[in-house]
C-alpha cells in the first residue's frame, strides 16, 4: 500500500498516457477511489430526474422503487463486469473490443458509442448551465459556456484530476441529498405514498429499464478509470467497488426523483432544477443546491467526454497503426469534443433537446448488443487470455474484420428494433408490451447466446495466457511494439 501510494504522490498531474497500455511501474490507486468516483457521477441531477419518470410515466412510488432497484442491480452488474477489467488488462475500454470485431471492425461500436456521450454530455450541460445561471443571476446560456470551461480542463488534466473530483462530488452529493431528503420527508406524507400501490407490469418493467439503461450506459467507459489500479487487484473487488458506488448512488438520487415527482402535482417535468432546489427554500441554501447540481454534474460530463476522447483515439490508432497523442493534440480533441456538445447544448436547451436525448436513447440500442458480446467473450471464452500488444496489428491474431462478432452484433441491433420505445422510433411490438422498452433486454441476452455458441466453435486463437507489452521504457500498445509470452 505505501509503494501504491509513493507512485500516485510522484504520478504528475496532468495525466500524459491516452489509449496507451499502462505499465506496472504507473499503476496506483485505491480501490475506494472506484466507489466514490462512480458514487459521485451518480448523485446528481439526471439521475433525480430519470428515477422521477417512473411516476410522471404513470407508476406509483412503491413498484417504482422496487422496479428501480431490480433494474440497478442488473445494469450495475453488467457495469462492474466490464470495470473489473481495467486492471486486468491496462487499457481503456473500446480497445479490448478489437479481440471480437477486429482492430478496423471496433470502429463500428466506437463510433456509435461517441455519438451517445456526445449527446449526454450535452443534455447535462443543459441542466448545469440552468442552475449556475441561477447561482450566479447569469443567463441559461452563460451558465452553460461557464460549465463547459470547466469540463474543458478537469478532462485535459485527465486521471487523477477525475478521481479527485469524484471524491469531492461524493461528500457534496451526499450532504445535499441527505438535506434534500429530510426537507422531501418533512414536506409529505411519505408512509402514504408507500401505501398507494397499484402493480401493473407496464409501470413496472418501465421503471426496471429506466435504471438498467442507465447503468448499462457506462459499459463502455467504466474500464477507463479502473485500468490505472495495480495488474494484481483482486476482480471481484474491482466488480463490488465500482458497482456499489453507482448502484447506490444511482437508487438514492431515483428514489428522490420518485418521491419528488410523486409530490409534486405535475409541477415537476419541465422545472426539474427550481423544483428539486425549491424543496430547500431561497436564500444561501438555495445557492448551495445550485453549486452542488453543477458540481454533480462535473463529475459525469467530464466522464463522458474523456471518454468520448478515449474512443476517437482508438478509432484513428486503430487506422493508423501508430498514435502518440500530445497534450496540445488532447487539448484540441478535448475542444472539439465539448466544443461540440456545447453548441448542441445551446442550440437545443429550448425545444429541440427533448427530441435529442430521444435520439441519444434509441443509440443504447446499439451498444447493449457489444457490452453483451464483450462480456461474454472474456469472461467464457476467452477468459481473460488477451494478446494485448496484438491489438494493435491489423495484421495480427485479431485481424482486420472480424466477422464473428460483426454479425452477432448486427444481429443483435436488430433484434432490438421491434421492442425500442423512444420519440424518435418506436417498435412495432411496443403497443403490445404497455409502451414499455424492453429492448436492453433483448439486446443482452440473445446476442450473448449466440456469440457464445458459434464462438465456441469458430473462435479464432486463444492466447494459453494474457500476454502483455513488453514494459521497458513504458511501452505504449498504440505503438504495437513486441510482446513478451
Amino acid at each position: 500500500m505505501a509503494a501504491n501510494d509513493a507512485r500516485a504522490s510522484t504520478t504528475p498531474l496532468i495525466e500524459r498516457r491516452s489509449i496507451d497500455y499502462i505499465p506496472e511501474a504507473e499503476r496506483h490507486g485505491r480501490l475506494f477511489s472506484q466507489f466514490t468516483l462512480w458514487m459521485g457521477a451518480n448523485l446528481q441531477i439526471t439521475a433525480i430526474v430519470t428515477g422521477a419518470l417512473a411516476v410522471v410515466l404513470g407508476g406509483d412510488v412503491f413498484w417504482s422503487l422496487i422496479g428501480l432497484l431490480i433494474g440497478q442491480l442488473i445494469g450495475g452488474g453488467v457495469m462492474a463486469l466490464h470495470a473489473a477489467q481495467g486492471p486486468k488488462l491496462g487499457l481503456p475500454q473500446m480497445i479490448s473490443s478489437r479481440v471480437q470485431f477486429g482492430v478496423y471492425g471496433a470502429a463500428i461500436p466506437i463510433v456509435l458509442v461517441c455519438l451517445m456521450y456526445l449527446g449526454f454530455t450535452a443534455t447535462g450541460t443543459v441542466l448545469s448551465g440552468q442552475a449556475l445561471g441561477q447561482l450566479f443571476g447569469v443567463s441559461d446560456s452563460v451558465g452553460i459556456l461557464i460549465f463547459a470551461s470547466v469540463i474543458v480542463l478537469v478532462t485535459v488534466l485527465g486521471y487523477r484530476v477525475i478521481h479527485w473530483i469524484g471524491r469531492v462530488a461524493s461528500v457534496i452529493g451526499v450532504v445535499a441529498f441527505v438535506y434534500l431528503f429530510s426537507r422531501l420527508i418533512s414536506q409529505t406524507d411519505v408512509g402514504a405514498l408507500l401505501q398507494i400501490r397499484h402493480f401493473s407490469w407496464s409501470s413496472f418493467l418501465l421503471a426496471v429499464s429506466l435504471a438498467a439503461s442507465w447503468q448499462i450506459a457506462f459499459g463502455p467507459y467504466v474500464a477507463d478509470y479502473s485500468r490505472y489500479l495495480p495488474s494484481k487487484t483482486s476482480s471481484l473487488k474491482t466488480f463490488l467497488a465500482a458497482g456499489a458506488g453507482s448502484v447506490i448512488g444511482a437508487q438514492v438520487a431515483m428514489i428522490l426523483g420518485v418521491f419528488a415527482a410523486a409530490m409534486s402535482n405535475g409541477q415537476f417535468a419541465g422545472h426539474e432544477v427550481a423544483y428539486i432546489v425549491g424543496l430547500s427554500g431561497t436564500g444561501a441554501t438555495a445557492a448551495l443546491l445550485y453549486f452542488s447540481i453543477a458540481f454533480g454534474k462535473v463529475t459525469i460530463s467530464t466522464l463522458n467526454s474523456y471518454g468520448s476522447f478515449m474512443c476517437i483515439a482508438t478509432i484513428i490508432s486503430g487506422f493508423r497503426g501508430r498514435l502518440e497523442v500530445t497534450r496540445l493534440q488532447r487539448l484540441v480533441f478535448v475542444l472539439v469534443i465539448v466544443g461540440t456538445a456545447t453548441l448542441i447544448a445551446l442550440l437545443g436547451q429550448h425545444s429541440f433537446l427533448g427530441a435529442f436525448k430521444s435520439f441519444i436513447l434509441f443509440l443504447l440500442a446499439f451498444f447493449t448488443p457489444w457490452s453483451a458480446i464483450n462480456l461474454v467473450d472474456y469472461y467464457c471464452i476467452t477468459r481473460e487470455r488477451y494478446d494485448v500488444p496484438a491489438l494493435a496489428d491489423p495484421n495480427g491474431r485479431y485481424g482486420r474484420w472480424n466477422l464473428l462478432g460483426i454479425s452477432v452484433y448486427v444481429f443483435g441491433v436488430l433484434v432490438q428494433l421491434p421492442f425500442i420505445s423512444t420519440k424518435f422510433y418506436t417498435g412495432p411490438l411496443v403497443a403490445a408490451l404497455g409502451d414499455v422498452d424492453i429492448s436492453w433486454i433483448i439486446g443482452l441476452v440473445l446476442p450473448a447466446a449466440l456469440y457464445y455458441v458459434c464462438a465456441k466453435k469458430w473462435h479464432s486463437a486463444i492466447p494459453e495466457h494474457l500476454i502483455l507489452p513488453l514494459e521497458q521504457g513504458a511501452t505504449p500498445i498504440a505503438n504495437g511494439l513486441a510482446a513478451q509470452a
